[in-house]
């Protein structure tokens, strides 16, 4: 009898010290200005179980082909090319091609826009056709993408000025393309021979989210949907693979994922960087400043948000031209991507950086020196600053 208590009291000794011993040996949670994931602050009970659903579909759903897989495809999951929801890597960059001209793309039929790299057993991998050009694109971050998808047409046309107007050098214009038939225009939108403007993607290929979530599941994952059920493989017509209800789960994970926030904004150094970003006119297209219009989802409603992009292509000159275009672009333009988050983009391409459209550049400073075309003025003026203002500007950057 005496042994009992004895028992019961060195287990719960043991199990103390295990608890002391684990706290010892976990790090502490990140904070949340390190990390890129995590949903807008502002969503109701039902918001947030759903974006729970959204988070699980992106993140953990692994599909084989017993799920849908292939017959070719790209990738097995979302977060297979969306680390922690930040930028691609080498290893997952997707590569798309078509032609030089703007007509709308003639390769349709062979498996454009996007190659399917690998295959499942008893099929082979596609291959670029013979004739067609092809570029090479690095998966972007996903946060704040509710915030832009909620820009107005009216905000984008009032940022383009395609006679340069004002003697900038900068002329960003809007991309312009035949919508799906899935997809319901938003009623900001300004449409243009029957075409609307599209804002998502290297050279904005993709009017909104549903609309890039979609062409991801098909053309990455070779999953058809009710939205589009032609299969990227054999071009026929299909059973979904995937349900309605999980598509739009994952269409509002990607809205209400949280804008990235920035580190140390005070620090005198950053504050500096970012008054010599302004000066030499970086902000010329990587505005810091747009504003949502209305949305259903409260917290997205009506907000200031900061992402130093104008959702417009501009001209980056012949060193960028990969003869590829897509919707109206010239095959030299190319969407300005957002800088928000850019500091905590090591964190998902294995510690090192891989910027631009396909990631040849390894830093921040080889990426600003890589611009051209329209990016040229701000580019001869970065070349031109003092190291202590280069560093500057750069912290800055990083600090997003």
């Amino acid at each position: 009898m005496p042994t009992r208590p004895f028992i019961l009291c060195t287990s719960i000794f043991v199990s103390a010290m295990m608890m002391v011993s684990c706290e010892k040996i976990l790090p502490p949670a990140p904070a949340d200005d390190q990390l890129l994931d995590g949903p807008v602050a502002g969503l109701n009970y039902e918001q947030s179980q759903r974006f729970l659903l959204g988070d699980v579909a992106f993140n953990d759903e692994i599909f084989t082909p017993e799920k849908g897989l292939g017959p070719a495809f790209v990738a097995t999951s979302c977060g297979s090319c969306h680390a922690g929801d930040g930028k691609g890597h080498p290893f997952t960059t997707l590569t798309r091609f078509g032609q030089t001209d703007e007509s709308g793309n003639k390769f349709l039929e062979q498996g454009g826009p996007q190659l399917q790299n690998r295959a499942i057993p008893g099929f082979m991998p596609e291959q670029v056709p013979q004739g067609a050009t092809f570029s090479r694109f690095t998966p972007p971050a996903n946060t704040g993408l509710g915030f832009l998808e909620l820009v107005a047409d009216e905000d984008l046309l009032a940022m383009s000025d395609p006679d340069d107007l004002n003697n900038d050098g900068i002329s960003g214009v809007p991309n312009y393309a035949i919508l799906p038939a899935y997809v319901i225009p938003f009623g900001h939108a300004i449409p243009k021979n029957g075409k609307y403007i599209h804002r998502f993607g290297k050279k904005a290929a993709a009017y909104n989210l549903l609309h890039q979530t979609v062409n991801a599941y098909n053309q990455d994952i070779g999953i058809t949907s009710s939205f589009d059920p032609v299969d990227a493989y054999s071009r026929l017509v299909i059973d979904p693979e995937i349900s309605t209800q999980t598509v739009n789960n994952v269409v509002f994970y990607l809205q209400t994922l949280k804008a990235p926030i920035p580190r140390n904004p005070n620090d005198a150094a950053i504050q500096k960087g970012r008054l010599i970003f302004d000066q030499i006119n970086c902000a010329g297209c990587h505005r810091p400043d747009l504003k949502t219009g209305f949305s259903t989802v409260e917290a997205l409603s009506h907000q200031v948000f900061h992402p130093y992009t104008d959702l417009l292509l501009h001209d980056m000159g012949t060193g960028l031209d990969d003869g590829y275009t897509e919707g109206s672009a010239k095959t030299f333009e190319w969407r300005t991507p957002p800088l928000w988050g850019l500091g905590l983009s090591p964190n998902s391409q294995g510690g090192t950086y891989h910027l631009m459209h396909d990631g040849r550049a390894k830093s921040i400073e080889e990426a600003i020196l890589l611009h051209g075309g329209e990016a040229s003025r701000a580019k001869d003026e970065f070349v031109k600053l003092s190291d202590a203002d280069k560093k500057a500007i750069l912290k800055f950057l990083k600090s997003l």
